[in-house]
């Protein structure tokens, strides 16, 4: 589940330094109107000395309890604008709710996903949707996805209990409503499932029967709910 830091993801192109991000922006500015100002948002806060404005505390997920993970096992994005989100990727801990935290704050873990879901139901976010989670154990996959870790073993089917399944496909159905993502087995998936994986989690015992029809049928009530859709602020406010 472990990826190495990087200091430059691919796709990103080169850091740009903040002397040559002014002088190059001050010339492509006279040509690019409108086009350049929605480039140098992106590319402002990549300067060296820059961060993209952070909320401390701030959730993605109303209702979740925000404990931060380490900073070591993660990186800063601005996702989806530099990266397109389009999966979700289920994991199993391997163990209690408790130990999962204490591992993703531990900064030689190497690895933390964005969600851990309780047995009860309860929801604490690690990392912002926005920022690369190291869970996937592939750097692509990490990039364009939201992990969503469930307290359990993969062997003892008593793991994975009603409430543990209704709270983890309400967060699922609004990542996918957020990020346009279909709610199938192509783009719900397991950790097992990512190419190269060495993880067997969810495993056998995890019921895709139960469990994608109640992400479907969230991402349908959201869709139809007279409400602003679920990416705007007004609606994450609303949730």
């Amino acid at each position: 589940m472990a990826e190495k830091r990087e200091r430059r993801a691919p796709g990103q192109g080169p850091r740009i330094g903040r002397r040559g991000l002014l002088v190059g922006g001050g010339l492509a500015v006279v040509g690019a109107g409108v086009g350049f100002r929605d480039e140098w948002s992106r590319l402002w806060w990549r300067a060296p000395g820059v961060s993209r404005p952070r909320v401390a505390g701030e959730v993605d997920f109303t209702g979740a309890r925000w404990v931060a993970a380490s900073a070591a096992n993660w990186r800063r994005a601005d996702r989806p604008d530099d990266f397109r989100i389009d999966r979700v990727v289920v994991h199993v801990t391997q163990g209690g709710f408790d130990s999962a935290v204490r591992a993703f704050q531990d900064p030689g873990h190497g690895a933390a996903a964005h969600y851990v879901v309780r047995k009860d139901g309860h929801v604490t976010q690690m990392i912002r949707e926005l920022d690369v989670a190291y869970h996937a154990g592939n750097r692509d996959y990490n990039q364009r996805s939201v992990g969503i870790e469930h307290e359990g073993w993969v062997d003892r089917p008593s793991s994975f209990t009603g409430p543990m399944y209704a709270a983890s496909a309400r967060l699922a159905a609004r990542i996918c409503v957020r990020y346009d993502i279909p709610p199938d087995r192509e783009h719900v998936i397991g950790h097992v499932e990512v190419p190269g994986a060495t993880h067997t989690d969810p495993g056998p015992h995890w019921d895709w029967e139960r469990y994608v029809p109640l992400v479907r049928a969230e991402v349908e009530r959201l869709e139809s709910a007279p409400t602003a859709p679920p990416s705007s602020p007004a609606a994450r406010a609303a949730e």
